[in-house]
């Protein structure tokens, strides 16, 4: 493996100052864009979408659960995934399990919900078993009307925000593909170790341990039987955005 250079501590130090000017302007620059996202225009809500959830048939508006802002992500816990029916999407499956105590978000009068495919009998019965305390909801079709297919993750998954006023819904701004990682802190923990996340899209000195990305997911209760598999699928030639590695 072709390490760094091995240097004193003052010598290490210097070079950690050297590159806090760049960390100071990745910030500046996540700052920037979270300026711009505030001020993006919204666009109404107008058509009529329902959800099955723990206490019964519900709509968006429900959604808020009284709060202004609403935060949507779509996981694929579908009949037909990869692990169904035991679990769902691996990759969904690990951004659910960085959910922390979403007491924080509603302090700021914001609601984060999941929103799947499935039957609320299998989403719950999967929650329990991989120890999730996430309000995760059934989308349920309706006449002239498809919740994933009018906000753009009927086939990959995606973060939707919406506001509030009174009861007229406004959508706000959307994040999918790679967007989604600012919600996994495994990857922002992998950033800044010396290996990195260690696969092969990375820039990496020369002879680090590096795999196929995705390949190296699992269910957090799957690691020690995990092997690579491509249960992400194949991309697709005619999407030039398709994020997923040929085979």
């Amino acid at each position: 493996m072709n390490t760094p250079d091995i240097v004193s501590a003052d010598e290490w130090d210097t070079a950690r100052r050297q590159l806090l000017v760049k960390e100071k302007e990745l910030t500046r620059a996540r700052d920037a864009m979270a300026a711009l996202r505030r001020r993006m225009p919204w666009t109404p809500v107008d058509k009529t979408y329902e959800f099955d959830g723990p206490d019964g048939t519900v709509n968006l508006l429900d959604l808020f659960d009284g709060r202004r802002q609403l935060i949507v992500y779509r996981a694929f816990l579908d009949p037909g995934v990869h692990g169904w029916p035991d679990h769902g999407c691996v990759g969904c499956s690990l951004m659910a399990d960085h959910i922390g105590n979403l007491a924080h978000l509603n302090a700021r009068d914001t609601t984060l919900v999941y929103a799947s495919r499935g039957p609320q009998v299998d989403i719950q019965r999967i929650k329990a078993g991989m120890g999730w305390d996430i309000p995760w909801y059934t989308m349920l079709p309706h006449p002239g009307s498809a919740f994933d297919v009018d906000f753009g993750v009927d086939q990959w998954h995606g973060t939707n925000a919406f506001v509030r006023d009174g009861d007229q819904i406004y959508r706000t701004y959307f994040i999918d593909s790679r967007g989604d990682e600012i919600f996994v802190n495994t990857w922002h923990f992998l950033d800044m170790t010396a290996l990195g996340r260690q696969e092969v899209w990375e820039d990496s000195p020369d002879g680090y341990p590096q795999s196929k990305p995705y390949e190296w997911w699992s269910w957090h209760d799957n690691y020690p039987e995990h092997t690579p598999s491509r249960w992400f699928g194949d991309p697709d030639p005619d999407d030039p955005h398709d994020p997923r590695p040929p085979r």
